[in-house]
């Protein structure tokens, strides 16, 4: 075994805490993917990755154990997400284990082969990218963006005019739907009207319109549940603040856009929507 400084020992064992992680979340992909064309490769992926392992095992002479908690988070996003989201994050992680492998090629020059394999993972994984989801993520930004805008504001309008729980959402529930079936038949006339485009009229329309409506029901049901209305607004608010975080933190995934300028940009301008329609409702309240 190749005697480590306790800086290059650190970095060995960091690879090789990466690789045994990649092993276990390719191998529950593997299992859970439904194409066998796609499991054959992930499961390959996965052989590749545990060989990497016991390489770096090599030369640390430790025995490391998958980090569970990172496993688990994978998991979840594949449950969440589906496999496109977490093959682009890994599809990611794949890139920084390249750069990270540079620095010691020329103390271990065998380790070249483990960055080609890095490098046909990371052909392969793109290969697999569910294109659909990605095809169709502008019309999902498209309804998130519009029920958030509308509905933040509208409800938070609606609170102070009508201080009821339940009118407010009964109102936002009517509003929301007629919204969202506008935004559904705008988005499929905007897709037809496309000269070039691969993306399906219906599925823009739908994927625009299930958005907006998942959206919406997420957005009044605070005020189903919560009498006081005042409460129910702050968790409505806090709630949409939570949906910008999620799909923003999905979109900065997939088309590699920063994370933080998306999400404070568009936060801002759902909760200043919503203050000004506040105000609205305020005055609107006190003529009525």
């Amino acid at each position: 075994m190749v005697e480590l400084d306790k800086e290059m020992e650190k970095l060995i064992t960091g690879f090789q805490q990466d690789e045994i992680d990649g092993h276990e979340i390719y191998s529950y992909l593997a299992e859970h993917l439904k194409d066998k064309d796609d499991q054959a490769v992930v499961a390959k992926i996965a052989e590749d990755e545990l060989r990497h392992y016991k390489t770096w095992k090599r030369y640390s002479g430790r025995e490391l154990n998958a980090n569970r908690f990172k496993v688990f988070w994978y998991k979840l996003l594949f449950r969440l997400f589906g496999y496109t989201f977490v093959i682009k994050l890994q599809e990611n992680g794949e890139e920084k284990a390249q750069a990270g492998y540079a620095p010691v090629l020329e103390r271990f020059p065998e380790l070249d082969a483990i960055l080609k394999d890095e490098e046909e993972h990371e052909d392969k994984l793109l290969e697999m990218m569910d294109e659909e989801s990605l095809k169709y993520s502008g019309s999902v930004v498209l309804g998130l963006n519009d029920a958030l805008v509308e509905l933040t504001g509208a409800l938070a309008g609606l609170t102070l005019a009508f201080q009821n729980s339940q009118m407010i959402a009964l109102s936002g529930l009517i509003t929301g739907i007629a919204a969202a079936l506008s935004m559904a038949a705008s988005e499929y006339l905007s897709t037809s009207a496309e000269k070039e485009t691969e993306r399906n009229p219906g599925k823009s329309a739908l994927y625009t319109g299930v958005a907006y409506i998942i959206t919406v029901a997420l957005l009044i049901l605070p005020y189903l549940i919560i009498s006081d209305y005042f409460v129910a607004l702050g968790v409505m608010l806090l709630i949409g603040v939570m949906i910008i975080a999620l799909f923003n933190y999905y979109s900065s995934v997939v088309n590699d856009e920063p994370f933080l300028k998306r999400f404070l940009r568009m936060t801002g301008i759902s909760l200043g929507v919503a203050t000004i329609s506040f105000v609205i409702g305020y005055f609107v309240g006190g003529v009525i």
